[in-house]
């Protein structure tokens, strides 16, 4: 596959900042956590938002299908929901004077898919969209139906010490790109927010980019270049979580899958391209990292009566595992123009 070029690059780079522009009227004072959506759209993956109620996660999701015009269907997550509610169901119909079954498509049938309160359903239910999330098409009664392109689940979840809700399993934790958590706001913000917003109104939002335009930078995304010695410390990192491995993996019980490891090459390049890099650094990794980390790695049990989090262990990893070779961002920009 041909590499991307810098005017590429570029051009591409107007569209996303457009983007991020779009979602930084959407909400007020979380432009890391903006930049890490797109970061995960660019990727291809999907994003889980954890964050306490009202601080605007489903109004973030709600923003970016209006900034790309991207169909979007929006599943409330409550105990009583089914999985043919999601994925749809075979209907009895009459044709011809003969009864047959035909299939019905549910919600998870568009682009974007928000699941708002994922952990507030069955895992029954939550297991419906794990077919959806990796192969992206849905199989019913032993017929499969292919989803549209592109499609992404962007899931909202409350932290789990709150009532009603049920931890997501580790299988389909693993399918979400990134889990990014929802920080409350400043006073700052919060006087921007009062005098900016209306209770039940929502922002305005333009669309930023067409159909067409969204599948040339998603495209573009895939061609951003990874050095070897980058795919090298993603390969490290991903090692370094598991127990034995690293003075940091003593505190990890079980580490992350060959999946992280592709995540973070994925968003490494789509981060590099939101800052018109035709090529991927180790600082993009190190960006990502928490992001794509924090939900596949499970601490052992002293760990956690310690007080420590998945955040502490990653940052210590992260200091922990070095650059190979003492490669610099301009070095690796010489081997990619080579």
């Amino acid at each position: 596959m041909e590499h991307a070029s810098e005017t590429e690059v570029t051009d591409a780079g107007t569209h996303v900042r457009s983007l991020l522009n779009a979602l930084n009227q959407v909400l007020f004072g979380q432009e890391e956590l903006i930049e890490l959506v797109i970061t995960g759209v660019l990727s291809r993956g999907h994003i889980l938002l954890e964050g306490l109620p009202g601080l605007g996660k489903t109004e973030l999701v709600k923003g970016l299908s209006r900034a790309l015009l991207l169909d979007t269907k929006r599943v409330q997550f409550t105990p009583d929901l089914l999985p043919g509610d999601i994925t749809g169901n075979p209907v009895l119909q009459e044709f011809d004077g003969k009864r047959q079954f035909v299939f019905q498509p549910g919600p998870v049938f568009t682009n974007i898919v928000l699941a708002d309160e994922i952990n507030r359903a069955s895992p029954k239910t939550q297991s419906a969209l794990l077919e959806a999330m990796q192969e992206r098409r849905v199989t019913v009664l032993g017929e499969t139906h292919s989803l549209p392109d592109p499609f992404f689940v962007l899931a909202t979840q409350n932290p789990i010490e709150l009532e009603g809700t049920y931890p997501l399993p580790e299988a389909q934790l693993d399918r979400f790109l990134f889990k990014l958590e929802v920080t409350r706001n400043d006073v700052r913000t919060l006087e921007r927010i009062v005098n900016h917003r209306e209770l039940g109104s929502e922002p305005e939002v333009q669309t930023v980019m067409d159909a067409d335009t969204l599948d040339g930078v998603l495209a573009l995304t895939r061609r951003i270049f990874l050095p070897e010695v980058v795919a090298n410390y993603i390969a490290r990192l991903v090692d370094g979580t598991h127990p034995g491995q690293s003075n940091s993996g003593k505190n990890i019980k079980y580490g992350a899958s060959p999946r992280a490891a592709l995540s973070l090459a994925a968003s490494a390049r789509a981060r590099a391209l939101m800052n018109e890099r035709p090529h991927a650094s180790f600082e993009d990794v190190k960006f990502v990292a928490p992001s794509v980390l924090r939900h596949r790695i499970i601490l052992e049990y002293n760990a956690r009566v310690e007080g420590l989090t998945s955040n502490d262990v990653i940052a210590d990893l992260l200091e922990e595992i070095p650059f190979q070779g003492g490669a610099t961002p301009k070095t690796l920009q010489s081997t990619a123009s080579a």
